[in-house]
């Protein structure tokens, strides 16, 4: 997408959560991970490209000992409609016998997470939990995975910051937006 087009379009956006909310919510993840987690010495693996930025704001605040590697499996391609996974980078660090934590930016129809979940577990993993910044309320459909922790609920629209692009673009700010007429 053109520069000129991203910027239009935030500029068109509704802010959905604040900068600040964002904060509280990886706050208190943290904190709730950490009680969870902290005796366990987990494999914490981000799922590419959408939860570098929770990662990179989450893992400091933890305050345990963890290993960190990522994978990358996608089903939007840039696109606002899922297709097909695809499987771009598996994780270099065996998962067998261990305590695997996912870190996601958004939990959406839970496809994608619940492929990633069910391969991690045929691999060996003891468990698998999932941690993402934000859900999806999908008004009372179902989904074939949910999160462990979650640190937002959105509404049912297409959403960008935090991780989560809009064509690429806009996975940089620290505000969650919802595009307008999305």
């Amino acid at each position: 997408m053109a520069p000129e087009e991203a910027r239009r379009l935030l500029a068109e956006a509704e802010l959905i959560c604040p900068a600040e909310e964002v904060a509280r919510a990886i706050d208190r993840l943290a904190a709730e991970i950490s009680a969870r987690l902290g005796e366990t010495n987990p494999l914490v693996l981000t799922v590419m490209s959408g939860g570098i930025y929770f990662a990179g704001q989450l893992l400091p605040r933890l305050a345990f000992p963890l290993e960190c590697d990522y994978l990358h499996a996608t089903r939007y391609r840039n696109t606002t409609q899922g297709h097909d996974i695809e499987w771009l980078a598996e994780p270099r660090t065996p998962v067998a016998g261990r305590t695997v934590l996912l870190l996601d930016d958004i939990l959406d129809e839970g496809i994608t997470l619940a492929a990633i979940k069910q391969r991690l577990l045929a691999q060996g993993a003891r468990e698998c939990l999932t941690a993402v910044l934000t859900e999806k309320d999908l008004a009372g459909r179902d989904k074939p995975a949910c999160a462990d922790f979650v640190g937002l609920t959105l509404p049912d629209r297409y959403v960008f910051g935090c991780g989560m692009d809009v064509r690429g673009a806009w996975r940089n700010l620290p505000a969650i937006y919802a595009v307008k007429g999305l």
